[in-house]
């Protein structure tokens, strides 16, 4: 959910996802310390004969006037293209990946690599790892100019139908300094990961597009802040 504060954070490739085509709509609020508000995000990914594309759009409704949200604050957003021609051979698992994240008025950043996919026979359950390039704006540096991304997906989670465990976790070289709650430590690299439950609570009431759920942003040395840092969120999510 913070993928957008600064630093043009993550490239997060799902939030658990399996081969069939989706859109959906999250919305959080955010209990972690200095935050209290509500985040959107748009999310979706599909597939085709040529690999798949996914992308989200997130928007942080923290704009204060007089000490209460008014507005959207700022927005993140990010889009990636799995490539994969060789869909029906032994290397189907293996894609090539182009990446394009940013955060309005900060940072963008380009990202190419390769992303193995992993899954059981009915999708049920997923994994992804990614080794990825990634640049930089002007005024942003890196030592070690890698990302690498575990995803994965968990569906009907301990048997029960309709519980699904998801996430990411990425971690990159970038030289910040980081500047928030009077901290001024610089750092090499960031670490973030965002699990994610979700249920399928609209199942028992004809409406199985709709999802509750939690989700904690775990990060390292992310948007500004010194050392790790735990911010749970409790929202809802409506499946298109």
């Amino acid at each position: 959910m913070s993928k957008k504060i600064f630093v043009a954070a993550v490239a997060a490739l799902a939030l658990g996802m399996t081969a069939q085509a989706q859109t959906n709509l999250q919305t959080f609020y955010d209990f972690g310390k200095n935050r209290n508000h509500f985040t959107t995000t748009l999310e979706g990914f599909y597939n085709d004969n040529w690999g798949n594309t996914f992308f989200f759009i997130d928007y942080d409704y923290n704009k204060k006037v007089d000490g209460v949200n008014q507005a959207p604050s700022g927005s993140y957003m990010e889009i990636a293209r799995c490539l994969n021609f060789w869909q029906d051979t032994p290397l189907s698992m293996l894609s090539l990946q182009v990446e394009y994240n940013g955060l309005v008025g900060t940072n963008q950043n380009f990202l190419f690599g390769t992303d193995i996919f992993l899954h059981s026979a009915d999708f049920s359950n997923t994994f992804n790892f990614k080794v990825l390039y990634k640049t930089f704006s002007k005024g942003f540096t890196s030592d070690f100019p890698l990302q690498f991304t575990f995803v994965w997906g968990m569906q009907d989670l301990f048997g029960l139908k309709g519980l699904r465990f998801s996430g990411f976790a990425d971690i990159w070289g970038e030289n910040v300094v980081n500047f928030m709650e009077g901290a001024t430590k610089a750092q090499k690299y960031v670490f973030i990961s965002e699990p994610q439950l979700w249920y399928n609570i609209g199942q028992h009431f004809g409406c199985p597009n709709f999802h509750i759920g939690t989700e904690v942003e775990l990060s390292m040395n992310f948007a500004g802040y010194d050392g790790f840092y735990a911010r749970p969120c409790i929202g809802t999510k409506w499946v298109f």
